[in-house]
Formats: C-alpha cells, structure tokens, sequence
C-alpha cells in the first residue's frame, strides 16, 4: 500500500483554515468584547483629557471630542498659572525618598521574613498582613499626631515618613526571595560568603523584577498621594504636585477646563515613563512577587 496518499492528506488538511466551534467562538467574542470595553473605561477618560488639554480658548470643551485647531497654548499658560516646576520638584524630591526607603527596606525585610531560623517569623508576617485591612483613614490622625510631634509638619520629610516603606512591598520582595532555590544559597555558604554578602550578591540580583514593581509602586503612592499632604502641608511652597492642581483651578478668574486637562495631563507623564523604562522588569516581578504563605 503506497504511503503518499496519507502524507497527502495530512498536508491537505493541514492547509484546511481550522474550524471552530460556535461555542468557541462565541467564548473568545465574549473576551475581546470584555477586553474592549475595559479599554474604553480606562483609557477613555485619560484620551478625552488629552483632546481637551489641546482645545483652544474659543472652542467648547464638551462639544465635540476632537479639537477643532489643536494648540499647545494651554501647557504654556500651565507654567504661568501657578509654580508648576517647584512644585514638580517638590513631588519628586517625595518619591525619590519614598522609592530609596521602599527598596532598600522592603528589600531588608523581606530577605528576613523569607529566611527560616528564628522564632516568630509566621506571627509577624500574620500581624503584617492584617495591617493591611486597616484603611488609611483609620490611622491618619495618629499619624498626624506622631508626625506633629516629631516636629515635621509643613516639612516634605513628614510628607515621606508614613510612606517610608509599605507592607505591600515588603510582602513582595518576600515572595521573590523565597523562590530562590536553596542549592544557590547553600552554595553561597560553602563558598564563605556570611548573611550580608548573600543578601547582597545572591538575593537582590536574583530579585530584580520584584525592585522594579516595588519602585514602580512606591513613585506612584508618592506622586499620586492628596490626602495625606493635604493634611500635613499649610504653606503653599512645600505643596506637591498634586495640592497645586487643586489651586489650579482657582487660579484663574474662569474655571478653565482646558487648562485643569493640560496640568493632569503634565503630572500623567512622569508615570508613563517610568513604567515604560521599567515595563520589561515590572512584568517579570509581578510573576516573581507573587505572595507566598
């Protein structure tokens, strides 16, 4: 029996378009249709600013979404409105503290949570989760008090303080220290190396997707935080970036909603740029940091 006629077939349907079936069809349809609609939601809002943001003085915001003569003229008068760089520097000299401090102890702490040998490890990994179900809002005026006493308010370092490291974050450097394997330790201690070097030299470099997610995170409770200067902060030239949006739309004698889309859209970028310099890492933590019980 000649064995070309199989091969045949198989090539044949192989070029054959795979047919699915209705049920498969309308599964994935249900997804992309989900998918769709989610990106409308989420970017819908942040493409319409950025299409208000380049109207000029004579059109109308909400008449139409695309503008009609685009103009830079409203970022311009941004800078003119009120102090947008000082306060742009007063922002990142917050995150800056903010994402040194959550790198370098959540780094420290979770090298000491995911280690084994000492007692109490579980009970204080159990007591950090559960600091996590308090909101804000619960601790905010104690913190203001400690903040107070410590004589820091009206100061960028009392502004820092409370987001000096994050249970958060430090949950997810344990995690990507637990999945180093044990052989690569155990291989570090033969070699002489004592608990500093091994933290040092084995475990950060093995842990630098999670840094990434950890950074990412902490430059933006930084940057993206209202409340908790709003509180702490009286004199207009510590304000952050985000206090003088809210002055923003006082200081004109006219609500100017171009101008208001112009200076969000001025504090949206910072973050897309560094999520853009540091996608391929953050994507690579999120797997690594994933909590571990």
């Amino acid at each position: 029996m000649s064995t070309t006629a199989p091969v045949a077939e198989k090539a044949a349907a192989a070029k054959r378009p795979k047919r699915y079936s209705r049920r498969v069809v309308v599964g994935l349809s249900g997804r992309y249709l989900t998918l769709c609609l989610m990106l409308v939601v989420l970017v819908g809002p942040i493409v319409w600013q950025f299409l208000t943001s380049l109207k000029g003085r004579g059109e109308s915001v909400y008449e139409g979404v695309l503008p009609s003569d685009p103009t830079l003229d409203n970022y311009a008068r941004v800078a003119d409105a009120f102090p947008l760089f000082q306060y742009v520097g007063n922002t990142l000299i917050v995150a800056a503290l903010a994402i040194t401090s959550n790198c370098l102890f959540a780094a420290m702490g979770g090298y000491a949570l995911s280690r084994a040998g000492w007692r109490g490890r579980k009970t204080v990994f159990t007591v950090l989760i559960a600091t996590l179900m308090f909101p804000f809002e619960s601790v905010m005026i104690s913190m203001f008090l400690t903040v107070r006493e410590m004589g820091l308010v009206d100061t960028l370092v009392g502004v820092w303080l409370p987001g000096a490291v994050s249970v958060l974050n430090l949950m997810i450097m344990r995690a990507a220290f637990l999945a180093v394997p044990k052989e690569v330790e155990e291989a570090a201690v033969l070699d002489g190396a004592n608990e500093w070097q091994r933290f040092r030299r084995v475990f950060v470099p093995s842990a630098k997707g999670a840094l990434a997610v950890v950074c990412i995170t902490s430059f933006m409770g930084a940057w993206d935080d209202f409340l908790w200067p709003l509180i702490v902060l009286t004199n207009s030239d510590n304000y952050t970036l985000q206090l003088g949006l809210k002055t923003l739309a006082g200081a004109t004698t006219v609500n100017d909603q171009r101008l208001i889309a112009a200076g969000a859209m001025a504090a949206l970028l910072p973050m897309l740029l560094l999520f853009f310099a540091l996608q391929r890492y953050f994507f690579r933590g999120v797997g690594e940091g994933a909590i571990k019980t």
